[in-house]
């Protein structure tokens, strides 16, 4: 697809805050400082359309970005971060599932985790959570081209075993530095506004 247009629109916490407008919604997910801004930016070839920051936790509303006036990708608040207070991943979990609720034309979430490391417990518990709802999943592992080409196979059977992911196409190495893997998501988003 070929990015005219892709702007920050809004963020909401809940229903009411969410645009008007029902393009296809395709939603990223994942631990903090996971990568998820730097995917989104990388899949727009925009710097810094989504805000990263080292720190963790920096989201915390559900931020809708306009692509083309045609779709909308849903970045979603950080789970996983230790010095969240109870009541934020309470609010958090909350808002997650209206989202999921009252979300109309969700085509994929996209679970990010770092292909360094196998998924920690909460992506587990957050995959097995979307698969659960037969929710439209697809894992991201990002940051490949911090680990050498001949390790990716390797890294990919860790993530895969992990996380139970039993159909292989819904398991993508990406980086968002070198573009390595973007052109696949791209192929994937584009499958799922023609089915």
């Amino acid at each position: 697809m070929k990015i005219t247009k892709a702007v920050y629109q809004i963020s909401a916490v809940k229903a009411s805050g969410y645009p008007k407008e029902e393009y296809p919604k395709f939603m990223f997910i994942g631990r903090s400082n996971v990568g998820k801004s730097s995917f989104i930016n990388a899949l727009t070839n925009r710097k810094n359309l989504a805000y990263t920051s080292s720190k963790p936790g920096k989201t915390q509303t559900l931020n809708f970005y306009n692509i083309n006036d045609s779709i909308f990708f849903v970045d979603v608040p950080g789970y996983g971060y230790a010095k969240q207070l109870i009541a934020n991943r309470l609010s958090y979990g909350k808002m997650i599932e209206d989202f999921l609720e009252h979300a109309k034309d969700l085509k994929i979430i996209f679970l990010i985790v770092d292909v360094r490391h196998a998924p920690s417990e909460d992506d587990v518990l957050m995959y097995e959570y979307l698969k659960h709802f037969d929710l439209p999943v697809v894992v991201i592992a990002t940051k490949v081209d911090k680990i050498g080409k001949t390790l990716i196979p390797r890294h990919r059977k860790v993530v895969s075993e992990k996380l139970k992911i039993e159909n292989q196409e819904e398991l993508l190495v990406i980086s968002s530095e070198t573009g390595y893997g973007i052109e696949k998501v791209w192929e994937l988003i584009e499958s799922k506004l023609e089915s």
